[in-house]
């Protein structure tokens, strides 16, 4: 217990799913945690919860893709605890439908929320990071960042955007010797409501939800689908200084996906 004791702690898309274990397990471990998202009521409910539970917990409203908001959330956590320690940039969305079905629209709107909403975080996150002597900034990619799929092109161009801007983030924070540390984390099949949410381009135009339980029994060499309190406990590791000389990395957790295909050896 206590691994980020007192550090100070943005989740972006805190109202549910990963970004909402990460937040209570960030709380859990001693942080001060501020959870911003566009969903106010489930937000506020999971921050009322945290507070009611003995830890301090802020939920703020934002829109990741405004940048004018960007600086009002940064002012609001330093007003309200002084500090900014770590930085989970976690807001995305995922649109899942072949290339040529995509519009220019759809492309532009995913790349806004999961490009654009991810450098906005590290532009306004490192000067206050500087002002607390630094920090630790978690990106959330996936493992559609490290390779293609098809069906996900868009998410995985934004995903694999975002794991090398991670590296070179790290770079510049080292350069500049502000103690930032920046890695990037790689979820892969994770049982969430964004299954439930993601807009298919399926034959006829239908809409059917993927189960990601089935999915990950057919395609996981672990045969099961993560939680989102597996990736949270990678973020804790990442926030927590246990991982002090880790910077420019990449946290892969996806039940053995990126490593082959699971089997038994011929005889």
């Amino acid at each position: 217990m206590g691994q980020v004791q007192d550090k100070v702690a943005l989740i972006t898309g805190a109202a549910a799913g990963i970004g909402a274990a990460c937040a209570e397990a960030l709380a859990a471990e001693g942080a001060r945690v501020v959870l911003t998202d566009v969903d106010d009521a489930r937000g506020e409910a999971l921050a009322t919860k945290l507070r009611a539970a003995g830890h301090q917990a802020l939920y703020l409203h934002q829109d990741v893709v405004d940048e004018a908001r960007w600086a009002e959330v940064i002012a609001a956590i330093e007003a309200q605890f002084g500090r900014l320690d770590v930085l989970v940039s976690n807001a995305g969305i995922a649109i899942m439908k072949p290339l040529l079905d995509m519009s220019l629209a759809e492309w532009r709107r995913q790349n806004a929320v999961n490009i654009d909403g991810v450098f906005l975080s590290v532009k306004y996150a490192i000067p206050a990071m500087r002002r607390a002597g630094g920090g630790s900034i978690i990106m959330m990619s996936s493992i559609a960042g490290i390779r293609g799929s098809a069906g996900l092109a868009g998410y995985s161009a934004s995903k694999g955007a975002v794991r090398l801007f991670s590296k070179s983030v790290a770079l510049e924070c080292a350069g500049a010797r502000d103690g930032i540390r920046c890695n990037s984390v790689h979820p892969g099949v994770i049982e969430t409501d964004i299954w439930q949410k993601m807009p298919q381009g399926s034959p006829g135009g239908r809409n059917a939800p993927i189960d990601p339980r089935q999915l990950a029994a057919n395609i996981v060499p672990l045969g099961e689908a993560g939680t989102a309190a597996d990736i949270a406990a990678g973020v804790v590791f990442l926030a927590s200084d246990v991982s002090r000389h880790m910077t420019g990395s990449e946290l892969v957790i996806d039940g053995g996906s990126t490593a082959g295909r699971a089997g038994t050896m011929p005889r």
